[in-house]
């Protein structure tokens, strides 16, 4: 721990600035490590009094630095009073009011003595009464505030896999020979304002040294004189642009310019990971136009894109149409005056992987995706689900069963030639290099073999939507199939008990589930989800680890509809709305729109509150009633006997089948509020007619007549959820 600097009032306030200067982070990762490294260090701060809400936290991050800018940083806390309970007031004053022994012990170590006994404040403590003491707490200093911050910070940061390094002989403080972070650190900066904090990390003292661009810096190394100076600084003589922020902005920038001097029309690709990474791997960008041969374009585009960006961190120039060009952009970390060795580096170093992905695609079309299937068998899909040989029967069967129910004999026939071939490319060698590619590659495959553009669309489509706002299947052909696959994997993860917990998800299950409701919903496919389910789970017969009770459970009772409900609460349907709806839980999932819609419409109306607080009421009733025997629907008029029974019989009977007549139509709004005409009925027969007689009778035939009304107005949600 640093020693403590001298106290000084609490209004001396002074920016802060804090940096980390270690050898380069991993860029993946760096704009994490950035904020976190910032904001808990100032969380740390305020917690401790030295800094306030009004403060203005600027993050720093480049590939060799950590670092925080932070106003209003006090030299010293404020001091804080408390008041301290020490015992019952019967454990420390004797009969005749005088300090015991226990009590005198107490003030003793807290630095108290007798004198102290008369300041002391009484107070309720629960039942009895208690003795307290008021102290002040002195504020903390910067200097162990600090020291205390960093540590939490350092302790805490986001950091994907920590290394162990030895640090160097004679610049390592005492007790420090290995230290564990994310990379080796080599310098630790800390100014209150022009004046140093003494404090240490990871083996360092602190100072006000650092160090610039590893080839550009003016010199080396750098002083800092006051932390408002720190990025001005670090600019000027050290030639680094330490923002993350600012960096981004300028690679961005500089694409946009360096691609409209590269040719009318051009753009860079749009990649917002590749330009966080690319941000992270430069201090100060200079983006560079560079090329390939153009014969190089007879490949897929998708794979020399992804050869590009994957390996190379550079960014492709697409034309007008959004077809890859024969250039593209390098953001370099030096800016000669002569950048043609720069440029002629790149093309040099981009060739190889261009010809590699030539390479495997001249190759992977010697073989047609038909000769490559009965390879599956041999590819280990789950060891309790078998091979990917078994898991492409299975999607073949859920996908001619799905085919036949929208199409008939034609779709089902495509939907099986396409979920036959859909896995094959997963032997190819570009999949094989670029796992990114399955399916993209079986579409291009599939055209080489001669098959139909449906075909070749449901290959490279049936992993879609592969991730949230993902466009959908093209085509009847790929989206029967996307909902095999996904079907499959559902159904079969949850059948051997594979189920997410928490954040873990290793077969994006969630990601399956979404899919099939954006499927079902958006394409208004007329298929029931319990009976796409069972035809998924029929394919699994005979695996001895395949529970279905699990499926049933699990994942048709519970998992598709949670995903459902929380999906419609972020387009924007309330908790209560979808509640409601989902609370019948219906199969067929393009319906629960149009029902969302109706609900919302029928909230609106006046009658809505009483209905729906009648509709909880009948509910609670029937439940009560059906414990002990099933209630009818059954209703005799002979046994009506009040009046108010006779008119909601007579209004069911009068308004029930126009609704009926509006539900089957899809006329769900219309259907709802046509049943809004049994307020007044409804309302009359629980003022004026008893449920429960005690003639047997006559319960059973208004328990059956409010059994008949329940289901009438809970076909398109359940309006008791609707209640207040």
């Amino acid at each position: 721990m640093a020693a403590s600097a001298s106290p000084v009032p609490f209004a001396a306030t002074a920016p802060l600035l804090v940096e980390l200067f270690v050898e380069e982070l991993p860029p993946k990762a760096l704009k994490k490590l950035g904020q976190a490294f910032a904001q808990q260090l100032f969380d740390a701060l305020q917690a401790q009094g030295l800094s306030g809400s009004n403060a203005a936290v600027t993050p720093f991050a480049t590939p060799r630095r950590l670092a925080v800018h932070i106003t209003q940083v006090a030299a010293r806390a404020a001091d804080q009073a408390q008041r301290q309970k020490l015992m019952p007031v019967a454990v420390g004053l004797d009969a005749s009011g005088q300090p015991t022994a226990a009590l005198l012990k107490k003030l003793a170590a807290l630095g108290l003595d007798a004198a102290a006994v008369p300041t002391l404040q009484r107070a309720p403590d629960g039942k009895a009464e208690a003795l307290f003491v008021d102290t002040v707490l002195p504020g903390v200093t910067l200097a162990d505030g600090l020291q205390k911050a960093l540590h939490q910070a350092l302790t805490h940061l986001p950091i994907p896999k920590v290394m162990t390094y030895q640090l160097h002989q004679g610049t390592a403080l005492p007790g420090w020979d290995s230290v564990q972070f994310v990379r080796p650190a080599h310098g630790l900066l800390a100014l209150h304002g022009d004046a140093v904090v003494p404090v240490t990390a990871l083996g360092l003292q602190a100072g006000r040294a650092t160090h610039g661009h590893r080839f550009e810096a003016a010199q080396d190394p750098i002083t800092i004189d006051h932390a408002d100076r720190y990025a001005s600084i670090l600019r000027e003589q050290g030639a680094v642009i330490a923002s993350f922020d600012e960096r981004r902005a300028l690679i961005e920038s500089q694409l946009k310019t360096a691609a409209a001097q590269a040719g009318q029309a051009l753009t860079a690709i749009k990649d917002e990971a590749l330009l966080d990474e690319v941000t992270a791997l430069v201090e100060r960008p200079n983006v560079l136009v560079c090329q390939f041969e153009p014969e190089f374009l007879q490949v897929p585009q998708e794979c020399l894109i992804l050869t590009m960006k994957a390996n190379q961190k550079y960014f492709p120039l697409l034309d007008g149409a959004g077809k890859l060009t024969h250039q593209f952009l390098v953001v370099s970390n030096i800016s000669p005056q002569d950048p043609s060795a720069v440029i002629s580096g790149n093309e040099r170093v981009v060739r190889p992987r261009l010809q590699d992905a030539k390479f495997f695609f001249d190759q992977d079309r010697k073989k047609t995706l038909d000769s490559r299937v009965p390879q599956l068998a041999q590819v280990v899909y789950h060891g309790k689900l078998g091979t990917q040989g078994e898991r492409t029967e299975r999607v073949r069967a859920i996908a001619r069963a799905i085919g036949q129910q929208l199409g008939g004999p034609a779709l089902a026939q495509a939907a099986d030639t396409a979920a036959k071939l859909a896995k094959a490319d997963l032997l190819t060698d570009m999949v094989g290099e670029f796992p990114e590619l399955q399916g993209v590659m079986g579409g291009y495959y599939a055209r080489h073999d001669g098959l139909s553009e449906d075909i070749a669309f449901a290959i490279e489509d049936h992993y879609k939507p592969r991730f949230a706002g993902d466009e959908l299947p093209r085509g009847m052909v790929g989206t029967v199939v996307a909902l095999a696959d996904k079907l499959e994997t559902l159904v079969g993860m949850f059948g051997i008990g594979n189920l997410p917990t928490g954040d873990r998800d290793p077969f994006a299950l969630r990601r399956h589930a979404l899919g099939v409701i954006r499927m079902l919903v958006e394409q208004e496919l007329p298929l029931q989800l319990s009976a796409l389910i069972d035809a998924a789970a029929g394919t699994f017969a005979g695996k001895p680890d395949f529970n279905p009770q699990l499926v049933t459970d699990e994942l048709a009772g519970k998992f598709i509809h949670d995903r459902l409900a929380g999906s419609l609460r972020e387009q924007g349907f309330s908790a209560q709305e979808v509640d409601a709806v989902l609370a019948l839980r219906p199969q067929r999932l393009s319906q629960v729109h149009p029902h969302l819609d109706a609900v919302r419409a029928f909230a609106l109306l006046p009658e809505a509150p009483a209905l729906a607080a009648a509709n909880k009421r009948i509910g609670n009733i029937l439940k009560k009633a059906e414990a002990e025997s099933a209630v009818d629907a059954h209703v005799s008029e002979l046994l009506l006997q009040e009046p108010a029974e006779q008119a909601l019989y007579a209004a069911l009977q009068q308004v029930v089948p126009r609704a009926d007549a509006q539900f089957e139509r899809g006329d769900y709004t219309a259907s709802l509020q046509t049943l809004a005409a049994l307020r007044a009925p409804v309302d009359a027969f629980f003022d004026h007619v008893m449920v429960n007689a005690e003639q047997a009778d006559l319960r059973l035939n208004r328990q059956g007549l409010l059994k008949r009304l329940h289901q009438a107005m809970n076909r398109v949600a359940d309006l008791a959820r609707l209640a207040g």
